[in-house]
């Protein structure tokens, strides 16, 4: 079996440097581009089932993506992005992001939000699941936290690896082999 995932494309949050999380913003021109490439590029990949997390972002790039895989898309709420609480919509250069955004809120927890550890568990539990399905390629359409998560759980990283380095770009795709 194999796992594709895309992150979402660009929005105009992505290009502010602000910190989206749970907060619903949709893609911008150049996310919808974006979106468009890569289903161009995935069109002969034979994908048989999309997940995708609800928020708009995702959806919208889940459905230019399907256009041209003729298969349903299921909107999967343990896809959606890390809640940041509080710290949605203020720009990452307001932090000390000598560690990157990323490590520093695997140690601190937002009001508001969502524990490192509740967030893991919930996407390892998803790809649990996943792993029983019966179709040959999955596609997962979500966010750059959760495509961290998932690079973890894939390649056995610690806790202690540096997360900022687990993500990816938007609308890029990773292979998974289960």
């Amino acid at each position: 079996m194999k796992v594709l995932v895309i992150r979402h494309g660009q929005t105009d949050w992505n290009l502010e440097r602000r910190i989206q999380g749970r907060t619903d913003i949709p893609l911008n021109q150049k996310g919808i581009e974006q979106a468009y490439k890569t289903s161009e590029k995935l069109k002969n990949e034979k994908i048989e089932l999309i997940l995708s997390s609800p928020l708009k972002r995702c959806k919208q790039t889940a459905e230019i993506i399907q256009q041209n895989q003729n298969v349903p898309i299921f909107f999967e709420d343990r896809l959606l992005e890390i809640s940041y609480g509080e710290m949605e919509g203020r720009f990452s250069k307001d932090f000390d992001n000598r560690e990157g955004f990323g490590n520093i809120v695997k140690k601190k927890t937002f009001q508001g939000a969502e524990t490192s550890k509740d967030f893991k568990n919930r996407v390892f539990k998803l790809l649990e699941e996943v792993k029983s399905f019966k179709q040959k390629k999955i596609l997962l359409v979500t966010h750059n936290e959760v495509c961290k998560a998932i690079n973890l759980y894939f390649n056995k990283f610690d806790d202690e690896c540096n997360l900022n380095n687990l993500g990816i770009g938007n609308c890029e795709v990773i292979k998974y082999e289960i």
